[in-house]
């Protein structure tokens, strides 16, 4: 199983599109294993967008994900982080696809909604940023059998 990171970022939850979110990566069959609300403070910020600490538009980043609080969530399933990617949309709101988060809730770039992990090596850090193992849970549903096919 996959794990990756998601966060809806402070326009899905001042939106109040958190429940339609998570519900999205749900329905695809992914499990929620690790959840929490908080407030990322600036240190937090700058450690998880450290890979564009160079680029012009990151202290615009760090400002706008210390705005309000954010959903944090890890998901697991089968080939997890595709599936997140997918239903998640382009970056830009603009070109995602009606069907999708992005597509269907988004306005630009910058105000997206949701950031998934583009990677394993990418999930693993950034889950570590958020969780600490014990936040983690491994759990069966019931209703996994007929989602697997195990």
């Amino acid at each position: 199983m996959e794990r990756s990171l998601i966060l809806i970022k402070p326009d899905g939850v001042q939106r109040g599109l958190t429940g339609e979110i998570i519900s999205r990566f749900e329905q695809r069959g992914l499990k929620i294993v690790a959840l929490k609300l908080i407030q990322m403070d600036k240190a937090l910020a700058q450690k998880h967008y450290a890979v564009h600490q160079s680029k012009p538009f990151f202290n615009d980043l760090v400002k706008f994900i210390t705005s309000s609080p954010i959903v944090a969530a890890v998901l697991e399933g089968n080939r997890a982080i595709e599936i997140i990617r997918q239903t998640m949309g382009s970056t830009d709101a603009a070109k995602a696809a009606p069907g999708t988060i992005r597509g269907d809730f988004g306005i630009d770039l910058q105000l997206n909604l949701v950031h998934g992990s583009d990677s394993p090596e990418n999930a693993a850090k950034e889950i570590s940023i958020f969780f600490k193992p014990e936040e983690i849970l491994s759990y069966e549903r019931a209703v996994d059998q007929w989602i697997t096919g195990s």
